[in-house]
């Protein structure tokens, strides 16, 4: 049975920094990403990265400000965000695809099959 379980989350102020961290369990994945959801808007693309980890997409709203790693020794993906802004407000949730795909990385939420909980960011202006 796989399991995604995303900690790291709390409050911060603009211009701070938080790593997130998903610990999967269960199977392997062709890729990994992160998503996040504000109140009344809808689910966006944050990071995605390959099986290897050699492959990273950012959408360019967090280009350069975040980080998406993962150690698969530790079963574990990991996404750094630095410069936070209070935009990023959101609940982040991590993501997995069993599935091979083919070319680019998959960067919307139907490619992945398997989803954690969630774990709320708060940016204070």
């Amino acid at each position: 049975q796989v399991h995604l379980v995303e900690s790291g989350g709390g409050l911060v102020q603009a211009g701070g920094s938080l790593r997130l961290s998903c610990a999967a369990s269960g199977r392997t994945f062709s890729a990994m990403a992160w998503f996040r959801q504000a109140p009344g808007k809808e689910r966006e693309f944050v990071a995605a990265i390959s099986m290897s980890g050699t492959s990273t997409v950012y959408p360019d709203s967090v280009k350069g400000r975040f980080t998406i790693s993962r150690d698969n020794s530790k079963n574990t993906l990991y996404l750094q965000m630095n410069s936070l802004k209070p935009e990023d407000t959101a609940v982040y949730s991590c993501a997995a695809r069993s599935n091979g795909y083919f070319g680019l990385l998959p960067r919307h939420s139907n490619e992945y099959n398997y989803w954690g909980q969630g774990t709320q960011v708060t940016v204070s202006s």
